[in-house]
């Protein structure tokens, strides 16, 4: 079981237990006071924990975020004078770097209610970075895109439902630009390329799209119009499938540099297991990957017997990586982003470069889930993307960010508009939820589309970690 699983389990268990002991409370009232009175404070129970308390958080909003950045990256001399960053030493940024600013955040009684957040203001443009209500910690900001207004001290900082209670730290990671570089982005489900860099494949000087799996499972959607599981799943898993190659040309990526490889969704921790074992999807009564490899424009290893394998995979693989060599990877950070068929997705890519004659210059991780805040990116659709929770300083990390233009992040927002999965109507109780979140704690969604990806990955920024190999 993954940690995700595993805190969501245990998130699950303690509610159950709430749940008992406030039955047994308003039981009491009922008997004590007045029949009506449980009803009606279950009624209100429900409704503050739909408006305030259903997000999934498994980590006190006081804890502070525990990032580990190599030293020569920091800058040296800088304060809040006002409301105004200041830099003591002449600053020289060329608008290319990555700029992190950590700042100790406390919630105001109202940032309980509604989400606290960090509104930057520069001379051409404004952000606003959210938190979890009630933070009180160190929280890391995405300044890129801010680079010339914080050389000249013309960035502002002020706290909405939050106040600043100590000194910044501001780090400037410069580095080369990916966009400027042959990039291939390994994407486990097709959409997973789209949602965490959209904006960076659709810049770059030539990129490559390689899905590793069709994402057939969970079509209960497509059971709807009358099909049977089986037969849902083969369409979810083709459609998904036809969306990988397809989509990407949205953003000029033609398709001869577009390949699915077709493998089944949630089956990779099996085969990376056992090797050269065969792993039939779980629902779609099916064990040839060749069915979701149709729309292929060119041949690969696995295409011979289709056996959904680790070593046709990796096999794939090492056929790409040679053919297209790729000078820069984009793909998932398995130690972030805890889905497991992402953290094999990377595993097998780092096997597949074991002796390889062409090696990437280096690698950027992305994650479009994490172990235990389900909201992150906080905040509204087209603001920025501060750094995610993170609380285990021992692995030092190096982010790289690249700003979205208005424009840009519209297309993207069209791309993920185009991917199937994330075209079916929110359930019925997450459009009520939404309702009183927009209410009552002031909370919007975008109108492109009801999925929760929208809000998340439709940003001015794209963040990843870099990693050289």
């Amino acid at each position: 079981m993954s940690r995700k699983q595993q805190l969501l389990k245990r998130h699950r268990r303690n509610k159950r237990v709430a749940l008992l002991v406030a039955l047994v409370i308003l039981v009491v009232l009922g008997l004590l006071v007045a029949w009506w009175l449980p009803l009606v404070l279950a009624v209100l129970g429900w409704v503050a924990h739909e408006a305030w308390f259903s997000d999934h958080l498994f980590y006190s909003p006081g804890d502070d975020y525990q990032y580990r950045f190599a030293e020569h990256h920091e800058v040296p001399g800088v304060r809040l004078q006002g409301n105004a960053l200041v830099v003591d030493q002449p600053l020289t940024l060329d608008g290319s770097e990555t700029l992190v600013l950590a700042l100790p955040i406390k919630s105001s009684w109202l940032g309980r209610f509604f989400d606290p957040s960090i509104e930057l203001t520069g001379s051409e443009r404004t952000d606003d970075q959210a938190f979890e209500r009630g933070v009180k910690g160190l929280r890391y900001l995405n300044l890129t895109g801010f680079n010339a207004d914080v050389s000249a001290g013309r960035l502002r900082i002020r706290g909405r439902r939050c106040s600043v209670q100590g000194q910044p730290r501001l780090w400037s990671f410069r580095q080369a630009d990916a966009r400027r570089q042959r990039v291939m982005v390994i994407a486990p489900h097709a959409d997973d390329a789209e949602l965490a860099a959209f904006g960076l494949y659709s810049q770059a000087d030539e990129s490559w799209i390689v899905t590793l799996t069709a994402g057939e499972i969970e079509a209960e959607h497509y059971q709807k119009m009358g099909m049977r599981p089986a037969e849902a799943a083969r369409i979810k898993g083709r459609l998904r499938a036809w969306d990988s190659i397809s989509v990407p040309r949205w953003a000029g990526v033609p398709e001869s540099r577009c390949v699915q490889l077709g493998y089944f969704c949630l089956q990779l921790p099996a085969m990376q297991a056992a090797p050269d074992q065969p792993i039939a999807s779980r629902e779609a009564d099916l064990s040839d990957t060749r069915l979701f490899r149709q729309f292929n424009s060119m041949t690969l290893p696995g295409d011979v017997d289709g056996a959904p394998t680790w070593n046709n995979l990796i096999a794939d693989l090492r056929a790409l990586l040679l053919h297209a060599r790729p000078q820069v990877l984009v793909m998932p950070h398995a130690t972030i982003d805890p889905h497991p068929d992402h953290i094999c997705s990377q595993a097998a890519v780092l096997e597949a470069l074991q002796g390889l004659e062409w090696q990437p210059q280096w690698v950027l991780g992305y994650a479009n889930h994490l172990h235990d805040n389900d909201r992150w990116p906080m905040g509204n659709a087209y603001s920025g993307v501060a750094l995610p929770p993170v609380f285990d300083s021992s692995q030092e990390l190096m982010p790289y960010s690249i700003e979205l233009n208005t424009e840009q992040q519209r297309d993207k927002a069209m791309a993920l508009g185009m991917m199937h999965d994330l075209q079916p109507p929110a359930a019925l109780k997450r459009r009520v939820r939404r309702w009183l979140q927009k209410l009552l704690a002031g909370r919007r969604w975008p109108g492109e589309g009801e999925n929760e990806f929208f809000r998340k990955a439709v940003r001015r920024h794209e963040l990843f970690w870099r990693k050289e190999l």
